[in-house]
């Protein structure tokens, strides 16, 4: 049986980035969640391409959840046009509050906040404490680095494979969606000396 993606979380730089494709890439997927009826989640704000997916988005009629700190508010300029604008007290409420209305979660090009905010995600799925597909939406290789990265944490003994391969990775957003609604968490221990400990006991 298919997930139920109803709102999808976009984390996503406050910067627009060197290469037009990423802001191209960021209004097609606003106009998709739009198309498909699914509420665009995100940081709020209306600069970069923050305010490139809200823009795109609410341009095709979709609706448009932002949820921005206090102290954010004007630093981001806070996007006063989205559907609705929650302003919250702090980054980790932030998060929190974004993990609750939204069924996944998809990182286009950004810097250190986008990381932050996307593995927090990833790690909170690692510990059992959610079951929310996350992908990685690239643009002309963008995250090709970091998904080696990925690779050298597997292959060093610090990341489950099973728990690499709990998030998505590439260029086809058609894919990307069929991959969320037929995603099924992956059910392995972070912990992966505990088997060794225990043989050598």
């Amino acid at each position: 049986m298919n997930r139920a993606v109803t709102a999808v979380c976009v984390y996503c730089g406050s910067n627009a980035g060197r290469n037009p494709a990423y802001a191209e890439r960021a209004k097609t997927l606003g106009r998709r969640l739009a198309t498909d009826g699914i509420t665009l989640v995100y940081g709020g704000g209306n600069v970069g391409l923050m305010g490139i997916v809200a823009d795109a988005a609410l341009a095709a009629g979709g609706k448009v959840i932002g949820v921005i700190p206090e102290q954010l508010v004007n630093w981001e300029v806070a996007h006063r046009g989205l559907t609705r604008l929650e302003v919250v007290a702090d980054m980790h409420t932030r998060k929190a509050r974004m993990f609750d209305l939204s069924d996944a979660f998809v990182a286009l090009p950004g810097g250190f906040g986008t990381l932050d905010e996307m593995f927090e995600m990833l790690t909170w799925r690692q510990l059992g404490l959610g079951d929310k597909p996350c992908a990685f939406l690239d643009v002309a290789g963008f995250y090709t680095p970091l998904m080696r990265m990925l690779d050298r944490m597997t292959d060093e003994r610090f990341l489950h494979p099973d728990q690499q391969r709990d998030l998505w990775h590439g260029e086809d957003m058609d894919a990307m969606f069929t991959w969320m609604h037929d995603y099924r968490p992956a059910e392995a221990d972070k912990r992966l000396d505990a088997k060794r400990r225990a043989d050598l006991r």
